[in-house]
Parts: structure tokens; C-alpha cells; sequence
């Protein structure tokens, strides 16, 4: 998971033009919004090769790489 948390905070980063932590606030602070955050769904979906499902895109799953990590580990 060290290595897939690498690569959704380069692609963050490329999304944002800004490196994040892995804890911190990606919609709080207003880094991503609604149309990143699909891209970023998109990307993960292609590099793990999982569906992510509807009833984990909130807003809460997707706060934080941390997070973002933690939700993938659900399905």
C-alpha cells in the first residue's frame, strides 16, 4: 500500500500543482474539487485495477491520501 500511496500523492500533486502530506485535507482546503477528485477516482480505479463502489465516494473517504488508502482497504 506504501507504493500506491506514492502514487496517488504524485498524482494529487499533478491534479493540484501542489505536494500534499498523506493527512492532509484535500477538499477542506479546497485542493481538489468535484472534477479532480473523479480524475483521481479514475486513476486509482486504473492503477489498482478495482471498482471503487458508489456508496464509498464521499467526501469523507476521499479527505486525505491516509483516507483515500484506508477506503481502498474496504473493498
Amino acid at each position: 500500500m506504501d507504493e500506491l500511496k506514492a502514487y496517488i500523492a504524485e498524482e494529487i500533486k499533478n491534479l493540484a500543482f501542489k505536494k500534499v502530506s498523506y493527512d492532509e485535507s484535500l477538499l477542506k482546503s479546497k485542493l481538489l474539487d468535484s472534477i479532480t477528485i473523479i480524475e483521481l477516482i479514475v486513476f486509482i480505479e486504473e492503477k489498482t485495477g478495482k471498482k471503487i463502489p458508489q456508496h464509498l465516494i464521499t467526501e469523507d473517504n476521499f479527505d486525505s491520501v491516509d483516507v483515500i488508502i484506508n477506503t481502498l482497504a474496504q473493498i
